[in-house]
Parts: C-alpha cells; structure tokens; sequence
C-alpha cells in the first residue's frame, strides 16, 4: 500500500514532471525554432507534431536540433490538451544520422566531460505516447531517435540502417540495445556490423516497426492513431506506456507485479470510474484526465 500511496500525487490533477526533471518552457503552436517545425493538429488539437526540418542535411542530428527537439517535447509534455505526440521529418529521410562534421574532432576526454550524445535520451523519457512516422531514410542516430519512441509507422519507401562501423565506431544512442531488443540478436549484429540497410517491409517483418502506408498519407496516418490515442485518459495512457516499458527492463515476475500495482492505481482515478459505468450504461465514456 505505500508504494500505492507514492504514486497518489501523480495521478491527480493534470500530468506533472517526475522530481528533478527541468521546468518546462511555455510553447505556442508555430514557435520560432531553425531546425525543426512543431505544431498541434488532429479535429480536438490533442495531438503534438513535430517535424525535423533540416532538409539539405538530410535532417543530420545535430546539437541545436536535438536541443529544439527537446524543447518542443518538454512544451508538448507539459501541454494538458495534447495527449499523444508525433514524430517526423521529411519524404527523404526521417533522420539521415547525427552530424558526422560536429562530432569528427571529439576526443574521448571530450566525450566524457560532456556526457556527449546524453541529451539524445530525452525522447525516451518523454511520458505521453509518441510515435515515429518515418518516410525515407533512417540511419544511424534516425534510426536510434525512432526506436526511442513508442510506435513506428514507415512509408512504404523507408530505410533503416545503424551504418557507424563504416565510419569506424560504433552506435552511441542505444542501437545496440533497442535494435538488439526489437529484432532479435543476429539481425541487429548483421546490421551494426555491416552497416547495411533494411526496407519498411524488412522491419516489419522483424518487429521493428508496426505499419507500413504511402509515404503521402504517412503523417496523415500517425497523426489518425495519436488521435485515438489522445481520446483515452491520458493518465491512464501514461500508465500503461510506464507497464509497457517495464517489460524491457525487469524480469517476467517483476513486470507482473508492476502491472498490478499499476492497474490498482487506476483505481484511484476518476477515469476509471467513469469508463466502467459508461461500459455499463452502454455509453461513450468522457474522460476528465482525473
């Protein structure tokens, strides 16, 4: 019952940050950002869209990017209307990687001091669902900023690739990791040693993404499912992200009794109250996010 009564205050009233995670900033929808573009779309304006926009890089990752990206994320996060964000770039790549020119003269004393790469992470501990819809290229630090998320969705020309050993290193933003965990260990070693590229319909076939659509209606498609999303209680659907989640990091045991002591707590939200007696009264339920 104490780990219940830790997880009260988050629960009531609108979604707050976890403690020492940074103030978020205020965001207006069309903020002035250089490399990317976010916006709030869907018919109810729930859902938050952000789209890398470093066209002539191929959306190259660099430093100022990732710190707008992060930005955008913490303002969307903070946002009680949005519900569900997400992720994109353009037709020809998502993300062609990081940017090989602001990391070619880093040392490893560099490397260490900075904690370099260590605000990529921010993606991944983002709360609210967020989905990937990658057209085109994935390499590299695209492919590992689209693993982040919770969801992918490809256009039907989309390629996926952790290429670092030909520029002779090794992934630095989880691509061993999340690969390894979403396709199974002798695709990831295939990939992160050769550096070759798989198709939309190669990943989703080994489990890294869930749907391939036209790269036209792509967008159009993720932002139709944060919609269905974004309709649910949204502290529900952060608890259910956070069970989710669990089962990559803790054994079967563990995640179970994680999954209980989460789904107990839905008891203690308003929007369970009320999504069971709409069920009853065969009704549309109308989630307070309380």
């Amino acid at each position: 019952m104490a780990a219940l009564r830790s997880l009260l205050p988050f629960l009531r009233g609108p979604l707050r940050p976890w403690p020492g995670c940074p103030a978020r900033r205020s965001f207006a929808s069309g903020a002035d950002f250089e490399y990317i573009i976010a916006e709030k779309k869907g018919k109810s304006s729930n859902v938050g869209l952000i789209r890398l926009n470093r066209p002539k890089a191929l959306n190259a990752l660099c430093s100022g990017l990732i710190t707008e990206l992060n930005q955008a994320l913490e303002a969307f996060e903070a946002d009680p209307a949005v519900g569900a964000i997400v992720l994109t770039g353009g037709e020809k790549a998502f993300a062609a990687g990081a940017d090989i020119k602001e990391m070619q003269n880093q040392t490893l004393q560099d490397c260490y001091s900075s904690k370099f790469l260590s605000h990529w992470d921010r993606l991944a501990q983002i709360r609210k669902p967020v989905i990937a819809a990658v057209n085109g290229l994935a390499l590299g630090g695209g492919c590992e900023l689209a693993m982040m998320c919770d969801i992918i969705y490809a256009g039907e020309k989309a390629q996926f690739a952790q290429p670092e050993v030909l520029l002779g290193t090794i992934p630095g933003a989880g691509g061993t990791q999340r690969l390894t965990r979403a396709v199974g260990k002798s695709l990831a070693m295939e990939m992160v040693l050769t550096g070759d590229r798989i198709s939309a319909q190669d990943a989703k076939q080994a489990g890294l993404i869930s749907k391939i659509f036209p790269v036209e209606t792509l967008v159009e498609e993720a932002i139709h499912c944060a919609e269905k999303i974004a309709r649910n209680s949204k502290i529900v659907a952060v608890m259910a992200k956070e069970s989710v989640n669990a089962a990559f990091e803790m054994t079967l045991t563990e995640g179970n009794k994680l999954e209980k002591k989460l789904f107990y707590s839905t008891f203690a939200t308003e929007d369970r109250k009320e999504g069971m007696t709409a069920f009853v009264e065969k009704r549309k339920a109308n989630f307070k996010d309380q």
